[in-house]
């Protein structure tokens, strides 16, 4: 590998981001269920769809990691982008009012879509950046958060696609820009070569400032240390460390998703109760969604993913859940303050993308990197179980009139998941081991 090669593999990175803004369209989901409420729809409905499209999309990585080394992640990334556009195609062509159609088109065909690209640019990112695996994951997914903003904007105040062009015209829109933005970034998603490891100057730490080689020593005692390779596939499900590592995950994605899921529904409630013109608070309620908890989701991404390479998987998940369940159960009265909704979405949004960093990279710390696309599907099954559990609890609590319960649950739910992953150790056989 020449030294203008190994400059290149930053070019890795605008294909991720590219090929993750596209995946992030399930996350501007919300964005669509006013008006289907205002067609008929029912909470739990809109709330069913979106985890239709989370099941599908975490049981299909199952495949989609075991077909990497198969396809190869450029064929395996053009598969995802066209099996993404053409369900959000077909579901503006065949209804985009109904819910069996939707369900199908967006839930099956769109997550289905997801699940065969999610796991490329977080597999190639690892094998071309192995000395930065937090960072780089972060980097990665940062795109399938910030899309959401972009998605949300773009049906909404920026391009007014709904009013101009309707459900109808949003879904085909969508579904052709999500195949070309996929298709383009698929172009830089190739595994460097066998054996390849990134060069680099020795560092040499006599010459450094005493604070800097204090700060590098605390450093290292706090990160794990590399875990071996022999854990690949279901070979993980007979560990213990899968089932606590999980636990955790399961909270704080049925966590987020529900909060993604509700956040139209639930701070436009919130805002016009506590006295706001409720044309006003939808609006409101809108920004919460597409901008703030949009932007925390990105930056959570790549910010916890950089922490974590310091602090250590274990301690900044810990951290991070913790945070997430308490911000949660305190948002149903954040929510009715324009200021204090912009901050708990923001915060929310920040935890939660940390989330998409930190589990791909503990995968890779506890089980493997060279095995992470194969291993990292199994994991995320469990955004799938959360993915079912928080949005259909926030829409059948909705329906009943209460929304606060269903974010006071989910908080503890994470306090609980802290708690579980500060006791998950690496199994035997790893170096720490």
């Amino acid at each position: 590998m020449t030294e203008a090669n190994a400059k290149n593999r930053w070019w890795v990175v605008l294909g991720a981001v590219l090929v993750q803004l596209s995946l992030g369209a399930l996350y501007s989901w919300s964005v669509f269920t006013t008006p289907l409420v205002q067609a008929g729809w029912t909470k739990t409905e809109t709330q069913i769809v979106f985890s239709v499209g989370l099941v599908s999309f975490a049981l299909v990585m199952l495949a989609a990691g075991k077909k990497l080394a198969i396809w190869g992640p450029r064929k395996l990334s053009i598969l995802s982008g066209l099996v993404l556009g053409g369900g959000w195609v077909l579901a503006g062509l065949l209804g985009a009012y109904n819910f069996w159609i939707l369900c199908l088109c967006l839930g099956v065909i769109g997550g289905t879509g997801i699940g065969l690209g999610y796991v490329v640019p977080i597999a190639v990112g690892m094998r071309w950046f192995p000395d930065k695996k937090g960072m780089i994951t972060g980097l990665s997914v940062a795109g399938f958060g910030f899309g959401a903003m972009g998605w949300v904007k773009l049906a909404g105040t920026w391009g007014h696609l709904l009013e101009l062009i309707g459900l109808s015209g949003t879904f085909i829109t969508y579904g052709l820009m999500f195949t070309a933005l996929i298709c383009l970034g698929s172009k830089w998603m190739v595994f460097p070569p066998e054996g390849w490891t990134p060069a680099g100057p020795p560092i040499k730490i006599s010459k450094r400032p005493l604070w800097q080689r204090f700060k590098e020593t605390i450093s290292r005692k706090s990160a794990e240390p590399p875990k071996t390779e022999g854990y690949t596939g279901a070979a993980i499900l007979k560990t213990r460390q899968y089932y606590l590592i999980i636990t955790t995950f399961i909270a704080t994605a049925g966590t987020g998703t529900m909060t993604i899921g509700l956040m139209k529904l639930y701070p436009t409630l919130a805002l016009t109760n506590a006295g706001m013109d409720p044309v006003e608070a939808a609006a409101t309620a809108g920004t919460a969604m597409a901008v703030f908890l949009s932007l925390g989701n990105g930056i959570g991404r790549i910010a916890w993913g950089a922490v974590s390479d310091k602090l250590g998987r274990r301690l900044s998940l810990l951290i991070l859940s913790s945070t997430l369940g308490f911000i949660t159960i305190a948002f149903p009265a954040m929510a009715a303050s324009m200021y204090l909704l912009f901050l708990g979405s923001f915060l929310i949004g920040f935890n939660y993308g940390g989330v998409f960093a930190l589990f791909p990279a503990i995968t890779a710390d506890i089980f493997g990197t060279k095995n992470v696309g194969n291993n990292y599907p199994y994991v995320f099954l469990a955004y799938g179980i959360g993915g079912v559990f928080g949005p259909v609890l926030g829409g059948y609590l909705g329906d009943m009139g209460n929304f606060p319960l269903a974010f006071t649950i989910c908080g503890i739910c994470c306090i609980i998941g802290a708690a579980t992953i500060a006791a998950t150790k690496p199994p035997k056989g790893s170096n720490e081991a």
